[in-house]
């Protein structure tokens, strides 16, 4: 199974910390050529070093990639790698507030980044991939998009999108051998989730303690994720021939539905 992974390049979006960043070292790990893709160049340098050190070569890129002259800008520079392997990772929490509070652009950014963001990088990876014949897409979503969470509409919404948009691309690509899947966590202990916590603390006018302790009492395992577990998991679901159109559900046992 190591041909699954091994010498094939991935790019991973959103590349510069926390799932990303673990996703990018796990396939390094795993003997793929990483091309570690974000915003921030600074904590992209610091993956590649990360990646050089376990041997692996890693390539950064910086990029925005809810904007489409930049994702083809992008695409443009990569034109000499033969990308097999893209994982969406690249997304934003947004607000944490009633729907009747959100702004709108404040939706319209989360859409740009989680949903737009996998539009567009799949619309400019794919047409190597299908020529070829061979190719993986894995884009991140979360259990979030399919069981209520209260104060966080733009961000359930556009992981229930990203679902969506996957299911439908499988069935557009797998007959041209790619397959396309959606891996959907539930907590991951991080910045993120420590930004919730306050955030639902001050909203409900509790504290940050009680705030998780209420969120990860809904999980089976009474814990969050680590990055590196769902890391694990995308290369996991990499070694899984015939796997297509599926949802994978990483939540430590948080019921999704």
């Amino acid at each position: 199974m190591s041909g699954r992974v091994e010498g094939r390049t991935a790019l991973v979006t959103g590349a510069g910390n926390g799932i990303g960043r673990a996703t990018a070292l796990a396939l390094a790990r795993e003997g793929a050529r990483v091309i570690a893709v974000g915003r921030d160049r600074e904590r992209l340098s610091r993956v590649r070093e990360e990646a050089g050190a376990l041997g692996a070569s890693c390539r950064v890129e910086t990029c925005d990639t809810s904007l489409a002259a930049s994702v083809t800008e992008l695409a443009d520079r990569l034109h000499d790698e033969e990308v097999s392997v893209l994982v969406n990772n690249a997304g934003i929490a947004g607000p944490v507030a009633p729907l009747t509070e959100v702004d709108p652009a404040d939706w319209d950014e989360v859409f740009a980044v989680n949903v737009r963001g996998v539009f567009l990088m799949c619309r400019a990876f794919l047409p190597p991939m299908t020529a070829r014949g061979r190719g993986d897409v894995i884009n991140i979503a979360s259990v979030s998009g399919k069981r209520p969470l209260a104060g966080r509409t733009p961000y359930t919404a556009s992981k229930m999108a990203v679902i969506g948009l996957t299911t439908t691309l499988a069935h557009e690509v797998g007959p041209y051998g790619v397959a396309v899947n959606t891996l959907s966590p539930g907590p991951v202990d991080g910045p993120r989730m420590r930004r919730l916590f306050r955030l639902e603390a001050e909203r409900s006018g509790t504290t940050e303690a009680a705030a998780e302790t209420a969120f990860v009492s809904r999980t089976a395992l009474n814990r969050m994720l680590t990055e590196d577990e769902v890391a694990a998991a995308v290369v996991a679901m990499l070694h899984m021939p015939g796997l297509a159109a599926a949802d994978i559900d990483l939540s430590a046992g948080m019921v999704a539905r």
